[in-house]
């Protein structure tokens, strides 16, 4: 049942940080998908100490939780829009 949560929580949070971070049309809901699960899983490793919340990684499905997902995933979706653009030159 822990994938399930992790992917339902990447999913919003990856759905939220394309909605906040512009440049990224051509990733899709896979795409959006992965940099969340990917951004909470680097926000559970970095963030979450910082501020002593629960993630998703310890299987905590809370609002905290759902809040470090998704500056995990900003963080990560702004950093590949910033190479993609690079690279587009």
């Amino acid at each position: 049942m822990e994938w399930l949560s992790w992917l339902i929580v990447g999913a919003i949070a990856g759905w939220l940080a394309g909605l906040l971070v512009k440049g990224d049309e051509g990733l899709g809901v896979i795409g959006h998908i992965v940099l969340g699960l990917v951004g909470a899983l680097l926000a559970g490793f970095v963030i979450a100490p910082l501020f002593g919340t629960g993630t998703i990684n310890q299987n905590d499905f809370s609002i905290s939780g759902l809040i470090v997902s998704f500056v995990g995933a900003v963080v990560l979706l702004a950093i590949v829009n910033l190479f993609r653009r690079g690279t587009a030159r």
